[in-house]
């Protein structure tokens, strides 16, 4: 709003001053909301008529952020996209986490017309210093507000007695650590941002999306670590002796290379062993303590080839699914779960279960190492071994015809040409023995 000089004529909006021979042009914007300091719209040039020009060209562009359709909030926005995205409910839950702890305390309460590219970045930028976005000075992180004792001894009995023997819990207030967020969530939380302000582009809002051209983190690079063959075989021989089911279940995770959830979702029904194909139809997650069979991650159907071996294994493993079953009285159906901690196999195992039980067994040998590292295992092997990448990612589903495969896996690959240039070298013959020219 335009003020009053002293002399009661109405002062303009924006100022120019003058640099040398150049007129420079600035026009109050508004607070940023992350820094809090004031930003201004500028512009240049060496012709006081143009400057004047400019002046009210960026005065029209504030006036337009200050339009209805412009005061709406990023919160606002962010709960309208939420509303009309398509996604799995898992993945707008994870999403949903990064509104509420990261985009809402920092830009919520903000204009979605006032939300720029810098802006952005800076955000970006404070988030990969520290999580909490801290201002760098040293302070307590209290556990509690109001009054309370910043060390307290949580007993777990009301009577007398040794806290050590009985893991009494220390808990106290310390002094605060910065903790970045990777570059991989950062992505994550730019994903959110530009998903919002691309569908409030749509709808007229803005203008233009100002995520479209923010710089986000690069992404890094994946560093699979894959057991090593012996340690493959290692994990393989210890799950054969907790028995033979968990035997089973391992070793299709090896040849395989299945998701977690995709091994939990099988059923009999997608293993025709007659003709040594298994087809990976769906998954099986939970999400707020109840399981829920869904699509796959890229919601396409895939058929895996079987080996021999595998195929004698799975049908052992059905043999004595059947005889438990009828045991108790149960016909066997097609349609149960090919693993299950269910006695007639009605119900998949829980996928955090399965995760737990390969950690624990590892830790027993000593390998330090994760479930879905056994999937890193078969890609490796398969592309080491000469495989090509195509056929590689249609065994682990991934989509792109092979470039998340290449991107993932690319260090594999020098050991797989090697292999390509010993064969055609082999069959050359070495020179000496093609005679002299």
């Amino acid at each position: 709003m335009a003020a009053r000089g002293s002399s009661g004529q109405r002062r303009q909006r924006g100022f120019i001053r003058q640099r040398g021979k150049s007129f420079q042009v600035l026009v109050f914007s508004g607070t940023d909301p992350v820094t809090g300091k004031d930003v201004y719209l500028t512009g240049s040039t060496t012709d006081r008529a143009e400057a004047e020009k400019i002046r009210t060209r960026l005065l029209a562009q504030v006036d337009r952020q200050r339009t209805p359709a412009s005061r709406v909030t990023l919160n606002h926005a962010l709960d309208a996209w939420f509303d009309v995205h398509e996604g799995e409910a898992t993945t707008l839950d994870t999403y949903r986490g990064y509104a509420a702890r990261v985009i809402r305390p920092a830009l919520g309460e903000t204009a979605i017309a006032k939300i720029s590219p810098r802006m952005l970045e800076q955000l970006y930028a404070q988030l990969r210093r520290c999580r909490t976005r801290c201002n760098g000075k040293p302070f307590l992180e209290y556990r509690v507000e109001g009054e309370h004792a910043c060390r307290e001894v949580i007993h777990r009995r009301k009577r007398e007695h040794d806290c050590a023997a009985v893991g009494c819990r220390v808990v106290e207030c310390k002094a605060h650590e910065c903790k970045p967020l990777s570059a991989a969530t950062v992505r994550q939380i730019h994903s959110v941002i530009s998903g919002t302000l691309s569908t409030a582009t749509r709808w007229d809002w803005i203008p233009s999306n100002p995520a479209s051209t923010a710089k986000k983190p690069k992404q890094p690079k994946p560093q699979p670590r894959p057991p090593t063959a012996a340690q493959a075989a290692r994990i393989l021989t210890a799950a054969w002796e907790v028995d033979a089911a968990w035997g089973t279940l391992v070793w299709l995770l090896m040849v395989t290379g299945m998701r977690r959830g995709e091994l939990c979702a099988l059923r009999w029904t997608d293993v025709q062993l007659d003709v040594g194909v298994l087809e990976v139809r769906r998954a099986y997650t939970h999400r707020a303590g109840v399981g829920i069979e869904k699509e796959t991650k890229t919601h396409q159907m895939r058929r895996i080839a079987l080996d021999a071996d595998t195929v004698d294994l799975l049908a052992a493993h059905r043999l004595r699914f059947q005889n438990r079953v009828e045991s108790l009285g149960i016909a066997p159906s097609d349609d149960a779960f090919v693993f299950s901690f269910s006695p007639d196999n009605s119900a998949p195992c829980h996928p955090d279960s399965v995760s737990h039980r390969y950690v624990r067994m590892c830790k027993e040998l000593g390998v330090d190492t994760h479930l879905h590292a056994l999937r890193h295992y078969s890609a490796t092997e398969l592309i080491s071994a000469g495989v090509d990448v195509r056929t590689v990612a249609g065994r682990l589903g991934h989509g792109g015809g092979g470039t998340t495969t290449l991107r993932v896996y690319a260090a594999w690959v020098p050991e797989s040409d090697r292999r390509a240039a010993d064969l055609l070298a082999s069959r050359l013959g070495r020179p000496s023995d093609l005679g002299e020219t």
